[in-house]
């Protein structure tokens, strides 16, 4: 496929989804604890619970969740900028801890959280406006009781690898706030 029409089948997807969602916002705890994983990116993606605020500020969506994987795209623009003229590392850490951490996420049942331990990222290239989408893809490792691991890459519409990440996340219960 041409990177144009790459770019054309990432903006349907990204329209798709966006047509779908609720206003960013945080989802009321008591309803998201009694989720698993799946049902509540399920309940995100059909406008149920609202997207997290940090994808607005960051200029980045989730594309598609399953178990083990999530895909995110992303969109590097100058306001994402450091003073050379690029886009932050903080941004690439942003878009690949999301896509990391989803992908866990997304296999652990109603009750049970996680929060992201370590996140080791390596940027490969540098970004700026003249890629217009890139997308994360995060994939499951393993999931133990206490620990998931998965990792990581931001990949251009021309195929190129931006940037590749691994990170280790604590699971832990997540009792339902009364």
């Amino acid at each position: 496929m041409q990177i144009d029409e790459v770019i054309a089948q990432w903006e349907a997807d990204e329209a798709r989804v966006r047509a779908r969602e609720g206003a960013p916002g945080a989802a009321p705890g008591g309803k998201v604890f009694g989720l698993s994983g799946m049902e509540m990116f399920d309940a995100i993606f059909a406008g149920e619970l609202p997207p997290p605020p940090i994808n607005q500020t960051a200029d980045i969506l989730a594309i598609r969740i399953e178990p083990g994987i999530a895909v995110f795209q992303g969109r590097p623009s100058r306001r994402h900028y450091n003073p050379l003229g690029t886009v932050h590392g903080g941004w690439f850490a942003t878009l690949l801890d999301s896509a990391v951490g989803c992908a866990v996420h997304s296999t652990l049942p109603a009750g049970k959280g996680f929060t992201t331990l370590e996140l080791k990222v390596n940027m490969l290239r540098a970004l700026n406006g003249q890629v217009p989408l890139v997308r994360a893809e995060g994939k499951l490792i393993h999931a133990g009781r206490q620990v998931a691991v998965a990792d990581g890459q931001i990949v251009g519409p021309d195929g190129k690898i931006y940037a590749h990440a691994t990170t280790t996340c604590l699971i832990f219960d997540h009792a339902p706030r009364g």
